[in-house]
């Protein structure tokens, strides 16, 4: 992420410059929990990049915000914080209102209709990405403990009803190990509730033959989350191309990206990681094109382009060109 500066011939010089957008509208979801981490990973990251005024707004819990998540918001450099949540939010950043100045980029997670909201925004304002519900995907192999694997499926299909959880694997038995410990932590997970209804009804377990298949199922599916315990992670990690984050070895897991580890959690769902990586720095930059000309250059790169312009048929364009090989040539 440098400034380029580069002179093609002599006297022509291009170059490209990475400049913050100017204001941002951080969303904050609340709904059960206070999102701490989702104030820390929008609004930092902003300000890191550069973003002069980052506004932030999250809806209110029971009639008043979280603490914890307005304190996480004021520490993590907003500028402007707002309660106010749902569509309501997204559109107040968006268009402006009496007290809120518009913004020029929304980002941030949030429910279905948060997700609508800037997909019908996108264009008057720019957008991180589109989310839906989280995802996780575990490749496993016979080394993989079972307990471990059933717990960081039921990890994320806390999340809500509707987050698909998949476990890949080389090994017929760890499959069937794990669908007896799914079911014994469930009796005691608080929020079993909300995952149990996750794994019921969008939960998968499957089985394939070798390593290279698992590989290919993964880049296919193309998930948010994708954990990696097996013998050989780094088999994995040369290979998979479509992933939202990646978590390598039995010692890192979804929730440290989730909440601490520091990479991003704003990610692509729904296929997403074949063509955009999630939120970061970069995402709130715009790398911006610039040129100049010394007379010389003009005049010589004038002629190149009045040919063109006669080819295209662009007579507007050409006369461009011609005056300054008339200005400018010696």
């Amino acid at each position: 992420m440098r400034d380029v500066e580069v002179e093609i011939i002599p006297g022509a010089t291009l170059g490209h410059r990475n400049i913050p957008v100017n204001n941002v509208g951080c969303y904050v979801p609340g709904g059960r929990y206070p999102m701490v981490a989702s104030a820390l990973m929008s609004i930092a990251t902003a300000k890191v990049a550069g973003v002069r005024r980052v506004v932030a707004a999250t809806p209110p819990s029971r009639g008043k915000p979280h603490p914890a998540t307005i304190a996480a918001m004021h520490l993590a450099g907003a500028d402007e914080i707002y309660v106010l949540g749902g569509i309501q939010a997204i559109a107040a950043l968006a268009l402006g209102t009496e007290t809120i100045a518009p913004v020029d980029m929304v980002v941030g997670p949030g429910n279905t209709y948060v997700a609508e909201a800037k997909r019908q925004l996108f264009g008057h304002i720019g957008i991180d990405l589109l989310a839906g519900p989280t995802e996780v995907l575990i490749v496993a192999d016979e080394s993989a403990d079972a307990v471990m694997v059933a717990t960081d499926l039921l990890g994320q299909a806390e999340h809500g009803p509707n987050s698909p959880a998949t476990l890949i694997t080389t090994s017929s038995p760890l499959a069937q190990q794990v669908l007896v410990e799914i079911d014994r932590q469930l009796e005691h997970l608080e929020t079993a509730e909300i995952a149990r209804q996750a794994w019921q009804d969008h939960g998968r377990i499957v089985l394939v033959k070798d390593e290279n298949e698992a590989a290919k199922l993964t880049d296919e599916l193309a998930v948010e989350h994708v954990e990696i315990l097996t013998q050989d992670p780094d088999y994995f990690f040369r290979r998979l191309t479509n992933y939202g984050s990646l978590f390598l070895g039995p010692e890192t897991n979804v929730a440290y990206g989730d909440k601490t580890i520091s990479t991003n959690h704003v990610l692509p769902t729904g296929r997403g990681a074949r063509y955009t990586g999630g939120l970061w720095v970069g995402k709130f930059l715009k790398t911006v094109t610039y040129q100049q000309c010394t007379p010389e250059a003009s005049a010589l790169i004038g002629r190149y382009c009045s040919r063109m312009c006669e080819i295209e048929s662009f007579c507007g364009h050409k006369a461009q060109a011609d005056l300054r090989v008339t200005r400018y040539s010696r």
